[in-house]
């Protein structure tokens, strides 16, 4: 069983590894008459408390940086959440590679409980969680987005049948964005668990599909000269699940 855990520990870590496999082939197969260079962004949003697919992962204010690498389709990140009294923090990885405009698969390795050592990757004792993520961007016509989040290996679980071992819980999460207006988003999301014991990674306790992420997001870019604005953008939205409310403030750098 150890040396199964092993060899699935190395093959998540090896995704990464192999990610950046696929993009230094494709460099190399790249010809002159048709040349692709990767790029680096980096950026960071303040918030004014850290909601997630409508649960309160943090009410203080954090700060929120991202790093990429993109290469064609292919995107390799980083991003992670700070509270500015120092209680929260998460890092997240991700591997990403865009099949066209419309279609993306995306695996994620969140980890915010750092109670244990972040190189722990055992899949019955880790902090982490692996998700696959199936996104679909939608078209001009009908800009409806959609994506399935589905969690697959770590701190995800719920018991056995007969409540004697924990197994993977595979927590999936939907979400359907759709723009109203300019500047304008409203999203709506749901929570698929597959047990009521609460050990899965959202903690929700009601077994079944629950809408958890009613959410209206409006954006506007503050300019305060020709060469310089700054994005803002205000959330407001409803947990059912919860019967919870939130209204959160961004600005992005």
């Amino acid at each position: 069983m150890k040396a199964l855990n092993k060899t699935i520990t190395k093959s998540l870590l090896g995704l990464f590894l192999a990610s950046c496999a696929i993009s230094a082939s494709a460099q190399t197969a790249t010809t002159a008459s048709t040349p692709t260079k990767g790029s680096f962004t980096v950026g960071a949003d303040l918030v004014s408390s850290y909601i997630w697919r409508g649960f309160t992962e943090n009410k203080t204010p954090n700060i929120q940086p991202s790093a990429t690498f993109t290469y064609g389709g292919l995107s390799i990140g980083a991003w992670g959440s700070g509270s500015f009294d120092g209680t929260y923090k998460e890092v997240d990885l991700s591997a990403s590679y865009a099949f066209n405009d419309l279609f993306s698969l995306t695996v994620t390795d969140y980890n915010w409980a750092f109670k244990k050592s972040y190189f722990k990757y055992n899949n019955d004792s880790t902090d982490h969680i692996f998700e696959g993520t199936l996104s679909y961007a939608g078209v001009k016509e009908f800009p409806l987005s959609i994506s399935v989040n589905t969690m697959f290996y770590g701190a995800d679980k719920k018991l056995n049948s007969d409540s004697t071992k924990l197994k993977n819980a595979f927590s999936t999460y939907v979400e359907l964005a759709y723009p109203i207006a300019k500047n304008a988003k409203l999203t709506i999301g749901g929570l698929y668990v597959s047990s009521k014991d609460g050990l899965n990674a959202y903690a929700v306790t009601k077994k079944g599909f629950n809408i958890t992420n009613v959410a209206l997001k409006v954006s506007k870019d503050l300019k305060f000269s020709e060469s310089f604005s700054l994005p803002v953008y205000g959330i407001i939205g409803f947990n059912p699940e919860t019967e919870d409310a939130f209204f959160v403030g961004g600005i992005t750098f």
